[in-house]
């Protein structure tokens, strides 16, 4: 993207800064006014409007991202070196997408295409438009862009992981040595389902065509696939969909077994504890291994947030959270990035609102290759329906790299 197309993200994460600062300034005063048994009224009303003001900023911002995303698909959209096939192909699908035409779609789309992803009664979407999707899922769910990614050829994406390795002994002189424990393995299996969207086009527009059709649905198959998938990534249960990272057995750190989730609890019912809440913070950040610990992020959602951003250290001083314009709205807490993602539990008593790991490293989105697409101006008496359909799974393969806070006491 060009500084011009990104100007209005800077300005946004500047203007954020400059409203945390105040909220920092307004919230001690409040907290020094409850102190000093004075009139609070005014103070209160002040930080509701600050902490509107940044939620606002941040729907603002994705906005942005949105619309930076799109200028990007639109000024990409002649793509450049590319074979006497693909112009082909590319001409052959615009007149399928405008006028239902597929005349020789099929056959020049075997020779355009590198992939050996069958269309099972679709075609294969231009490049582009299989990007747009790819880069407004990142933008709609934060989740997604954290994840490791992978492109399968099969309907599962499965590897064998090592749970525990071999220990060392030492031996006496003199002495006999003996068997040493075994290394443990387990199969990590994800599986790939399907997922659709339908945006319909007016036949008039259809016909006018005087937009750019490829990119627009481009643009909303992105939103719609990046709005469907993102949800279950989080909170799906892996029936016909990805299974979500607080959708697994979650038991108590210390409990912690290969195929659970471990979880620290808030020390509160539905909220940070009343007394030390940091503690409890700083505890969910260390039952995460060190070696996770270089990449990690937060994960919640902005509600959650808003909470977090109002803790401070044990003498009251500092506050956790900092903008960072370098970590994006999200800003950094205890010194890793939050990322803002509002499928998120809400804060409630026994709810699994934050995360915190090595989300590359724990959580894998398999994408089956070959987006396709269906056109059909026949169900629908004066719109045509463009079916989109990708197959995509998602799941836990470490689960040591992904740890939780339960809003609970225990």
């Amino acid at each position: 993207m060009s500084d011009t197309t990104l100007a209005p993200v800077i300005d946004l994460i500047e203007k954020q800064g400059r409203a945390f600062e105040a909220f920092k300034e307004t919230n001690d005063a409040l907290v020094k006014a409850k102190a000093d048994g004075k009139s609070v009224s005014d103070l209160q009303a002040k930080l509701v409007q600050i902490e509107a003001d940044m939620v606002e900023v941040r729907k603002q911002a994705t906005e942005a991202e949105k619309k930076a995303g799109r200028a990007a698909l639109e000024a990409n959209a002649d793509a450049k070196n590319q074979t006497p096939e693909m112009l082909e192909w590319r001409q052959k699908f615009d007149r399928m997408v405008r006028k239902g035409d597929t005349d020789g779609l099929m056959e020049i789309q075997r020779k355009a295409m590198s992939n050996s992803s069958d269309p099972d009664g679709g075609f294969l979407v231009l490049p582009e438009i299989d990007l747009a999707i790819d880069r407004f899922m990142p933008v709609m769910s934060a989740m997604s862009r954290l994840s490791s990614n992978v492109s399968i050829g099969g309907p599962k994406w499965q590897k064998m992981v090592k749970t525990s390795g071999m220990a060392m002994r030492w031996i006496a002189n003199g002495a006999t040595g003996g068997e040493t424990t075994e290394p443990k393995y387990a199969q990590v299996e994800i599986e790939a389902f399907t997922g659709e969207v339908e945006p319909w086009v007016q036949n008039e527009t259809l016909e006018d065509a005087r937009i750019d059709l490829e990119a627009d649905l481009a643009f909303e198959a992105g939103i719609g696939f990046s709005e469907g998938i993102a949800a279950t990534l989080i909170t799906g249960n892996g029936v016909g969909k990805p299974r979500g990272i607080t959708s697994y057995t979650n038991v108590a750190n210390a409990n912690f077994a290969w195929g659970s989730v471990g979880y620290i609890v808030s020390g509160k019912s539905g909220a940070f504890a009343s007394v030390a809440p940091a503690d409890k913070v700083i505890n969910l950040q260390h039952a995460l291994k060190a070696q996770f610990r270089p990449g990690a992020a937060w994960l919640m959602n902005d509600a959650t947030l808003a909470l977090a951003r109002q803790l401070k250290d044990g003498s009251g001083t500092y506050y956790l959270w900092q903008p960072d314009p370098a970590a994006g709205f999200g800003g950094r807490f205890l010194g890793s990035p939050v990322e803002i993602d509002d499928n998120m539990p809400v804060a409630a008593a026994g709810s699994y609102p934050m995360a915190y790991g090595n989300f590359q490293r724990g959580y894998k989105i398999v994408n089956r290759s070959g987006t396709t697409v269906i056109r059909d101006n026949i169900t629908a008496k004066g719109n045509t329906k463009f079916n989109f359909r990708r197959r995509i799974g998602g799941g836990i393969y470490n689960f040591e790299a992904i740890k939780l806070m339960k809003f609970a006491t225990s």
